[in-house]
């Protein structure tokens, strides 16, 4: 989905400094999302969903300007607030339902799991690239999926949000091991985005699980 083959080739850093870079990134498009999410999470559906399709046009300019690092950092900070936006109304529904504190579990889970995948990539010395291919089929499978349960309901909520963890873990492994080697071609705001896109992925995936969970105690 987000993983393409570049014409571009990016600067050769440091691994050490590109995860630095992309992590740094990362981390403040997080924040920037928790800020619009928190000051619009009382906005209309409607509106969010207006949100996310103005990111996605964000998220195809980050890669359209990715010679221009300034303003391809620009379209990445862009796309993470209307992400915020999108989501907000999400979460909001789940605080008032479940209570805050399960919003935190999902977050604090989400940030420690990821820091917990990156470590298992750096510090093993096997190749998570190498499930690449079968983390984008899985993917495509779970999209599809998703799309036909919107109309016919033959998955159950929990069973979705247990399938889309799985997946964008591995999905996780795999972006983490490309900045591991350095030299995948993509810069690292465009990984940036991958990492932000998987753990995001992964927060609502257990926001719907954490609230499933307090609605059966």
């Amino acid at each position: 989905m987000y993983q393409q083959q570049q014409r571009y080739s990016a600067p050769a850093v440091s691994t050490a400094s590109l995860l630095g870079q992309v992590l740094g990134m990362t981390g403040v498009g997080f924040l920037v999302s928790a800020a619009a999410g928190y000051l619009t999470q009382g906005f209309p559906y409607s509106a969010s969903w207006i949100a996310m399709l103005v990111g996605f046009g964000f998220l195809i300019g980050i890669s359209a300007t990715r010679r221009n690092p300034a303003l391809s950092l620009l379209m990445f900070y862009a796309f993470t607030a209307c992400e915020g936006i999108g989501i907000g109304p999400v979460v909001g529904a789940y605080a008032r339902l479940d209570g805050s504190g399960v919003v935190v579990d999902a977050a604090s889970t989400t940030g420690l799991g990821m820091l917990t995948l990156a470590a298992v990539v750096y510090l093993t010395s096997f190749d998570f690239r190498k499930l690449s291919g079968i983390a984008f089929g899985a993917l495509v499978v779970l999209v599809i999926a998703g799309l036909i349960s919107a109309f016919t309901h033959f998955l159950h909520p929990g069973v979705y949000a247990w399938l889309t963890l799985g997946v964008f873990t591995l999905l996780v492994l795999v972006d983490f091991a490309r900045i591991k080697a350095g030299n995948t071609g993509a810069t690292a705001i465009e990984l940036a985005t991958s990492i932000y896109l998987d753990a995001i992925n992964i927060f609502l995936a257990l926001l719907q699980i954490f609230g499933g969970r307090s609605r059966d105690d």
